[in-house]
This record gives C-alpha cells, sequence and structure tokens, in this order.
C-alpha cells in the first residue's frame, strides 16, 4: 500500500523494503508518457531520439533529453509497421503497408533512400526488419511470405533521384489485385490509391507512386533483386525476426524467424543468403508474433495463445512454455539482463526471471501493447512500450538497490534521473499552506526536504517560526575554500515548500501525483516551486560530489509563501548567526516572458492588500418590507468603491503617482525589445513599472437572491506598488482616504479596514560581478543571452533579505510562461528543469573563477 501522503519519505524509497530480492521485484516506475494520437506499431531508439512508427504513416521523432517532440518524418503512405536502427551507419529504416522500405539519416533526419522490396506490391505489408552490421545487409519479413534482403555492400548505389539506370531506376508501381483491392461493396477495381489498413485514411489523388509527402526527396529509388528473395519461406505471415549472436566467435551469422505458421526457423545468412538451419515447432500456439533473444543461446517466442516460447538454441529443444495470459497475444518482447518482458494485447506487461518467475505485471495501456523496446546508459534501463491508445509509455527499470544519493559512487550521470524521482515525491505532499486540514502536511514537506538536503550533504535543519506557523528549512553545503584565497562566497537561495489548493476540477491528472507527458512534468508545485528548489539542490549536490564546490549555499526554504510569509521576517531575525553571513542571494520563483527565450528577473512590483466591511446593526432585510426605508451596506460599498478610480482608471489617493520612478531610456529600450509594437510596450509598461489598484471581490452576508437586502459587505482591494513608492505611505494613504470618503457619504452604517497584507517592491542590481555571472551562464547553457524582464506580482520575502543581509538578490526563472502556476494543469518542462539546474552549475563555477 502506498504511504499516506503526511508521511515522512525517504528520497529513494524501496516500494517493497522486505523483499530481499531488491528492486528487481517492485513494478517499474512511469516516469514519462508521450502522446502520438494514433496506435504505436513499432519503436526504435538511437543515442538522440526515439523514433515512432504509427497507424498514420509518419514517423513521429522524440527527442531522448527533453522528450519533447522534435520532428515527424514523412513519406510512407501505409502505416508503418516496424522500425530497425542501424548504430553504425546512423541509419534508420522503416517498412510500411505501402509496400515500401525507407532509410532515413538519425542525424539530420533527412530520407536518404527508398527501397521496394521484389515484385513491389507483390510481397504486400512489410512486418519485420533486421539489419546485420557485419554483412551491411537488410533482411525483410513479408506478408507474402517470403524473405527478401538487401545487400547494402553490393546494391547501394546512388545515382541521381530521378534514376538513370541499373537497381536503382523508380519504376512505376504495378497495381495487385489483392493488396490494392476495395472492399467488395464499393464494386471499383483494384489501384494504386488503395489503402485497406486499419484506421486509413484515404490518400489524396495526386500522389503519385514516387511524390514525397513530406516535401524533402530521397537520395535514389532502390529496388531488391529477384535473386534476394526467398519465396515461402514460411506457410504464414513473417510477423518477427531477431538477429542471433555469432557462435563461437565466428563470422556466421543466423537469423531467427516467426510466422503466422507457428514455426520458429533459424537461418543461417553467412553468405547473404539464407539457409535454414532448423525449425521449432510451437504446436497450438498460434501465430509468432515476437522474437527475442538471450545471449546466443535462449530464443523467447511470443505467440498468439497467450505463451512465451522458451526454446534452447544449442540443443534446439522447446525448454519451456511461460503462460503470460491465456489466449491473449503476447505481441511484444523485450529483454534486458536476465529479466524479460511481456507485453501482451490486454495491455499488461509482465516481467520474468532468469529463472522464469513472474516478478511483476502491470496494467501498462488502456488497450493493446503493440511494441517496446529497452534503451539504456550507464546507470539505468527505460522499457518504452506503445498501444493502440496513442500511448508511449517510459517505464524506469531499476538496476541497482542502493540509494543513489547516498551511494559513495554518486555523480553527475545519475542526478537527472533521481532528480525527477524526488521531485515527484516532493509533489506527493500535499503542502497547502492556507487550509488548515493540510498543517500537517505542511510539516512532512519541511521534514522530507530537509532529509533530502542532508542526503545531498547538506547540513540541514528546521526553524521555527512563532504563533504556530510551518517551519523553516535551512540548509548549508560547505565548500572548498579556491585555492589563493582565504575565504569562500556564501550564498544564499530563497524558495518555499507550501503550494495552493489544487482543486481536481480542471486537472487532467491527479495533481500530487508527478505526471510526465510530452516533456513537460505536471503537479501541483512543479514550476511554483518545488521543481526549482530540487534543481538547484541537485546542482550543488553535483558540484559537492565533484568536488568543484568552491563557495558555501545556504538553503532558507519557508512554508507559509502563499500566505504571505507570516512568521518569516521574525524567524530570520532571530536566527541570522545560524544563517551567517551573505554574499548573495539567490531566487528562483517566476516563469520566463515566453516559450522560448531564456530570462533573468530584476524586478518585482510591491502590494497592499486590504479588507473592507459596511454592516449595520440590524439583520437582513426582506426589499419588499425595507426597501427604501434604510440606508443599504451594498450600496454604500458601491459608492465607496467607486471613490478610489477615475474614468481613465487612475488611482485618486492624493499624491498617490508623485513617487513613481520615470523610466529611463534603457529600461524603455528593454520594454520595446521585449514587445512586438507599441500596444503590447504600453501594456508591458503597465504591468510592470505603473501601480495599479484591483478590486478583488464583493461579498454579501445571507442568502443570495433578489429579494434581500444583505446587512453586511466585505470587499477585498489591492494596489501594486512600483519603485520609489513608500509601502507604508501608501498603506496610510488608503486607509485614510477610504475612511475620509465613507465618512463624506453620511452613512449611518459602519466601516471596518484592515491592511492584511504589504509587500515591498524589488529592483535588481543589473551592473556588476553576480548578475554579469548569472547571464553569462544562462547564455552559456541555452545558446542565447537571455531577456531581462520585470514582474508584475510580488514576493515579499525578496526585499527583506536583500536589507537584512545587506547584499543583492538574483532571480533566475526556470519555467515558462505556459507552466500554470496556480491554475489546474500546472507544468514545468523536464528540459527546462534540466538545463535550469546546469545553469547553477555554471553560475556557482563562474563566481568562484571556476
Amino acid at each position: 500500500m502506498a504511504p499516506h501522503p503526511s508521511l515522512s519519505r525517504n528520497l529513494w524509497q524501496q516500494i517493497d523494503s522486505d523483499d530481499t530480492q531488491g528492486p528487481t521485484t517492485t513494478t517499474p516506475r512511469l516516469a514519462h508518457s508521450l502522446l502520438e494520437r494514433r496506435s504505436v506499431l513499432s519503436l526504435a531508439a538511437s543515442e538522440l531520439y526515439i523514433f515512432c512508427g504509427s497507424q498514420s504513416q509518419d514517423i513521429p521523432v522524440w527527442d531522448r533529453k527533453s522528450l519533447r517532440f522534435k520532428d515527424s518524418l514523412r513519406g510512407h503512405t501505409g502505416s508503418v509497421l516496424a522500425l530497425e536502427y542501424a548504430e553504425e551507419e546512423k541509419w534508420l529504416f522503416s517498412a510500411s503497408g505501402d509496400s515500401t522500405i525507407r532509410v532515413w539519416c538519425t542525424a539530420s533526419l533527412t530520407p536518404l533512400y527508398v527501397i521496394s522490396p521484389y515484385l513491389e506490391t507483390g510481397a504486400g505489408d512489410l512486418f519485420s526488419l533486421t539489419w546485420v552490421p557485419s554483412s551491411r545487409t537488410l533482411y525483410v519479413g513479408c506478408q507474402n511470405t517470403s524473405i527478401q534482403w538487401f545487400d547494402c555492400n553490393k546494391d547501394l548505389q546512388v545515382p541521381s533521384p530521378q534514376g538513370e539506370s541499373g537497381t536503382s531506376t523508380p519504376r512505376r508501381r504495378e497495381v495487385h489485385k489483392f493488396f490494392d483491392s476495395y472492399p467488395q461493396y464499393e464494386r471499383r477495381p483494384a489501384d494504386i490509391y488503395a489503402n485497406n489498413g486499419p484506421g486509413a485514411q484515404p490518400q489524396s489523388r495526386d500522389i503519385s507512386p514516387h511524390s514525397e509527402r513530406g516535401g524533402k526527396s530521397p537520395r535514389a529509388f532502390l529496388n531488391i533483386s529477384e535473386g534476394n528473395v526467398m519465396d515461402f519461406a514460411h506457410f504464414g505471415y513473417i510477423y518477427c525476426m531477431a538477429l542471433l549472436q555469432e557462435e563461437g566467435g565466428s563470422s556466421q551469422v543466423r537469423l531467427a524467424t516467426g510466422s503466422g505458421d507457428e514455426f520458429v526457423k533459424i537461418w543461417n545468412c553467412s553468405d547473404g543468403t539464407p539457409t535454414e538451419v532448423h525449425a521449432f515447432e510451437c504446436t497450438n500456439s498460434g501465430a509468432i508474433f515476437s522474437l527475442v533473444v538471450k545471449d546466443d543461446s535462449t530464443l523467447f517466442a511470443g505467440c498468439q495463445d497467450g505463451s512465451v516460447k522458451v526454446l534452447d538454441l544449442g540443443t534446439k529443444t522447446l525448454v519451456r512454455s511461460l503462460i503470460v495470459q491465456e489466449g491473449v497475444d503476447v505481441l511484444s518482447l523485450s529483454i534486458t539482463g536476465s529479466d524479460l518482458y511481456a507485453c501482451s494485447a490486454d495491455g499488461n506487461v509482465q516481467r520474468f526471471s532468469a529463472s522464469f518467475d513472474c516478478t511483476a505485471a502491470w496494467k501498462a495501456h488502456n488497450g493493446i501493447v503493440l511494441s517496446s523496446i529497452i534503451t539504456t546508459d550507464k546507470t539505468h534501463a527505460t522499457l518504452i512500450t506503445g498501444g493502440n491508445d496513442d500511448h508511449i509509455k517510459m517505464w524506469e527499470l531499476s538496476t541497482s538497490s542502493e540509494d543513489p544519493i547516498a551511494s559513495p559512487s554518486f555523480g553527475s550521470s545519475q542526478i537527472p534521473d533521481t532528480l525527477t524521482y524526488a521531485l515527484s515525491k516532493f509533489i506527493s505532499i500535499p503542502s497547502v499552506s492556507s487550509n488548515p486540514s493540510h498543517r500537517e502536511d505542511c510539516r512532512q514537506a519541511a521534514i522530507w526536504l530537509k532529509k533530502c538536503l542532508a542526503q545531498l550533504g547538506a547540513t540541514a535543519q528546521l526553524l521555527p517560526t512563532e504563533n504556530g506557523k510551518n517551519p523553516l528549512v535551512l540548509g548549508t553545503f560547505t565548500g572548498v575554500t579556491p585555492r589563493n584565497k582565504t575565504d569562500k562566497p556564501r550564498v544564499l537561495f530563497y524558495g518555499h515548500y507550501d503550494v495552493i489548493p489544487a482543486p481536481s476540477e480542471g486537472w487532467d491528472s491527479d495533481p500530487f501525483h508527478l505526471n510526465g507527458r510530452n516533456g513537460y512534468l505536471y503537479g501541483r508545485g512543479c514550476t511554483d516551486n518545488k521543481g526549482p528548489i530540487l534543481a538547484v539542490a541537485f546542482a550543488v549536490a553535483e558540484l559537492l560530489a565533484a568536488r568543484k564546490l568552491g563557495l558555501d549555499v545556504v538553503f532558507l526554504i519557508e512554508g507559509e509563501e502563499e500566505c504571505g510569509s507570516a512568521g518569516f521576517d521574525e524567524a530570520v531575525q532571530k536566527h541570522k548567526d545560524i544563517i551567517g553571513h551573505i554574499d548573495a542571494i539567490l531566487v528562483s520563483n517566476s516563469t520566463w516572458f515566453g516559450e522560448d527565450t531564456p530570462c533573468i528577473t530584476y524586478g518585482l512590483r510591491g502590494v497592499v492588500h486590504c479588507s473592507l466591511e459596511i454592516s449595520n446593526d440590524r439583520p437582513d432585510l426582506h426589499s419588499g418590507i425595507e426597501g427604501g426605508a434604510v440606508v443599504e451596506p451594498l450600496l454604500d460599498m458601491v459608492h465607496l468603491l467607486a471613490t478610489l478610480t477615475d474614468p481613465e482608471h487612475r488611482v485618486k489617493i492624493p499624491s498617490f503617482y508623485a513617487q513613481v520612478r520615470k523610466q529611463d531610456a534603457a529600461e524603455k529600450e528593454r520594454i520595446a525589445q521585449i514587445a512586438e509594437g507599441s500596444t503590447t510596450t504600453s501594456i508591458l509598461s503597465s504591468r510592470w513599472c505603473e501601480p495599479s489598484l484591483t478590486v478583488h471581490s464583493i461579498d454579501i452576508s445571507g442568502p443570495r437572491n433578489a429579494t434581500v437586502i444583505p446587512g453586511t459587505i466585505k470587499s477585498q482591494v489591492s494596489i501594486r506598488i512600483v519603485p520609489d513608492q513608500d509601502l507604508c505611505t501608501i498603506s496610510q494613504s488608503l486607509s485614510h482616504y477610504l475612511e475620509t470618503s465613507f465618512k463624506a457619504l453620511n452613512s449611518p452604517n459602519k466601516l471596518k479596514l484592515a491592511v492584511k497584507h504589504t509587500a515591498d517592491w524589488w529592483l535588481g542590481e543589473l551592473e556588476g560581478f553576480w548578475f554579469d555571472a548569472l547571464e553569462n551562464a544562462v547564455a552559456a547553457e541555452w545558446g542565447i543571452k537571455p531577456l531581462r524582464i520585470r514582474e508584475g506580482g510580488s514576493i515579499p520575502s525578496v526585499p527583506f533579505l536583500e536589507k537584512e543581509f545587506g547584499c543583492h538578490a538574483l532571480h533566475l526563472p526556470m519555467g515558462q510562461s505556459s507552466d500554470q502556476a496556480h491554475l489546474p494543469n500546472e507544468r514545468i518542462s523536464l528540459d527546462n528543469l534540466r538545463k535550469g539546474k546546469a545553469v547553477v552549475e555554471r553560475f556557482f563555477k563562474t563566481v568562484v573563477g571556476g
């Protein structure tokens, strides 16, 4: 059972800690999902990309690092049934229901060649592909039961795309009576435009056999020659292939094929031409849909009857049958180490150990699991599955029972995935500071963060606040003093672990369960502010682990920011000696101005929040009886609020604009560079550089119907202030103006005023060593100079910390403008989170001269 969100979390908690077999007995964690919008029929991966063969005829390409959509390879006119990656050549082969094989360059994502099978559409759908690197030969499993092959050493002649002579001359595609036929009820003769695959879309009549849907033409159109065909290799469609390891280090090339005829055949392809070596008969198993080989000894075959046949290649015997799910097709198999993953048509995936025990089973897709691959790097493996629910899902496969942070071998290559794992734990704690029912959750979030910082290498503790407010988390990472220096800089990082409420309405996933989709991480607090906190913490931890942390970094994380930072100032002043001397303050608590260009925030407006209440000494009344006989509080409130601004929406409080700092030429130029036109420039100036007044709400007592005169009216008003307005002066002026205006109404009703919350404006220092270091770090990581922006909102703790520690603050936003902070589906880009971490590393290296 999953722990209650308020329980203390370990950073790398094992799901089943009592199991002696370690993490291989746990269900793999869903790390990310990619939405494809059509069934995912095949998958492949290179070092940089994930390729998806889809029912939509295209091959979507996803960046493996950022998990963002990169491009779409277009050219096929039928479903893409098989993909094969040739690592040595940096080629991707794709086979389709349009009876063509296409070769793509995985470096430039451009088409290279189009290969047509012998007799073209006579081969039918091309179900399977296998590339043999040693002989540079591609083998194709066809619907017409043949195996065909293309020898790149002999047949890859590259004349001009128009064709001159030889094997690369494109011929007009012949019509096949069966594969190009229409349904009987249409009573139409077969033609090349027929497309009868599931969910096929009608093709435009202007698509010629050699036109390119993607607009980019391949270098050449090639054909498999008559001599490179083995007819009737099986007595059924050849659904799958697998390349077997070379026996005893010899140069022998062996190929395994699986078919609808219930046979798995082994072929010797050493001389290029397949020669049958052995045939495994899988009686009563139905079609063989998938093959995967372990080492050079064991071949696994996924069957139509729901079993996986275990075939010994040495003794050429059937060792056993693993029952995955009776009567449910096993459509894909993947293997890593000793673990076999079987993907079924009921949407489930099961994992089998070396001893053939089922060690995990889970629902992977809401539909059929059609394809799977496993990608690996130095520290972990990922199972990638595709289904007819239009999703590609990435499952994190544990490879070590050690805590990756506590482990002595902890290093930079482990951090990115540990970062997202830690964020998933942090997000799962609903630390909503405004709701008393979540008070314990807030405390648990503080405890969890303290433990996380301690595991990362910090000395961490909780600092209490007055009046029972949420504690502060203080964590200090102590760096080494650089050579030729007697001391080292000390930077304070400020953030907050509390979040605003997240009602389930409007969310596409559980707001307190981290959900990765299409390169974004979704959950309450992802961008505000749990994601950036952990990105900075992991950046410092990586430098510390590499012994490159040449400064002290002090984390000061509060739990009341979303409620006005109650108790923060007093707690900092009380524990200032523990915090110590600070040279600079770093904040990451906002987003970019747009989507693509990184930013540095250098200004925030201040705010004054005021509550008003007008009431009489009578209960709610009936307008049909008392209407006209009493002075109504609601009308008084309307009149009072109307006195605050003039028809041009300027605030009427005396001397309100007297101290507003005028924009200098440099400020105007910065805003003009960001803005797209004069109207936008005016809007940006209004948001960032000019004060404003907002009426947020009017609430009435009693039932909300058309016959009641409410006896009490409440309203919320705020003023945003800018440099050089004085916070105390504006607060007092607002209260005095409201009281004076109410007295002028000569009303018998009573007015109550209360300034509930204030925060001063902040303007950063744009010149100097610290800002230059941060700006250069952003530019170096993103490859573009960041925009210098201001924000219309307020962070009360930033100007306070500047004054308290006598140093400048720097504000590095990590998220994009579309991150939906405070809104449903809050998110942060995985790429932004990782690059934000990298920017912080660069920044800290720069400030110590590294």
